[in-house]
C-alpha cells in the first residue's frame, strides 16, 4: 500500500445542504424587499385602475351630455325648421293684403299687383330651395319627377312630354309634387 495521505472528500449531500441553506438565507433576506416591491407594484396598479375608472366615468358623462345636446338641437331644428320659410313668405302675405285694401283698382292694377306678388313668392320659394319642375314639350318623360295624366298620339318620340298641365316642385332635390304632364303615345 502506499503511504499517501488522502484528503477527505466532501460529502455531496452536505454540499447540497449548504447550498440550499445559502439560498434560504438569501431568500429570507430578499423576502422583505420582494414583498415591498410587490406591494408597491400593487399600489401603482390600483392607482392606475382608479384613474382609468375615473376617466371612464368622465367619458361616459361627456358622451351622455353630447347625446342630450344633440337631441335638444334636433328638437329645436324640427320646431323652428319652418321659421325661415315662413319669414320669407311674410312679404307675399303683406302684398296680398295691400292689394285687397285697394277698393277701386283697375284690372291692369290688379294684374300688375298679382304678378309682383307672384315674383315675391317664387323668390321666397327659391331662397328656401323649392324649385319648379316645368318640363317643356319634347322632354323625355321622367317618372321620378313627372306624373302622366294621359297618353296622347303625337308626332314626337314615344314617352316624351307633349304638354305641361301643372308645375311640380322639388325641395332640395326631393320631389315635393310631380309635374302633371301629357305624354306621347308609342307609334
Amino acid at each position: 500500500m502506499s503511504d499517501q495521505t488522502s484528503t477527505p472528500q466532501p460529502d455531496p449531500s452536505e454540499a447540497s445542504f449548504q447550498s440550499t441553506e445559502g439560498m434560504f438565507a438569501t431568500s429570507n433576506a430578499a423576502e422583505p424587499d420582494l414583498l415591498a416591491q410587490v406591494q408597491a407594484e400593487l399600489a401603482s396598479l390600483q392607482a392606475k385602475s382608479g384613474d382609468l375608472a375615473d376617466q371612464y366615468l368622465r367619458a361616459k358623462a361627456d358622451a351622455e351630455n353630447s347625446r342630450r345636446r344633440a337631441e335638444d338641437e334636433i328638437s329645436k331644428a324640427r320646431k323652428f325648421a319652418v321659421e325661415s320659410f315662413a319669414e320669407s313668405l311674410l312679404p307675399v302675405a303683406d302684398s296680398l293684403e295691400a292689394g285687397l285694401i285697394i277698393k277701386d283698382a283697375t284690372a291692369d292694377q290688379i294684374r300688375e299687383g298679382a304678378q309682383a306678388t307672384l315674383r315675391q313668392l317664387v323668390a321666397a320659394l327659391e331662397r328656401n330651395k323649392v324649385m319648379a319642375i316645368a318640363p317643356v314639350a319634347g322632354t323625355k318623360f321622367d317618372p321620378h319627377q313627372h306624373q302622366a295624366i294621359s297618353v296622347v298620339p303625337s308626332e314626337q318620340e314615344a314617352n316624351t312630354v307633349v304638354s305641361l298641365l301643372q308645375k311640380g316642385y322639388l325641395i332640395a332635390d326631393r320631389v315635393l309634387r310631380p309635374a302633371l304632364v301629357t305624354v306621347s303615345a308609342p307609334k
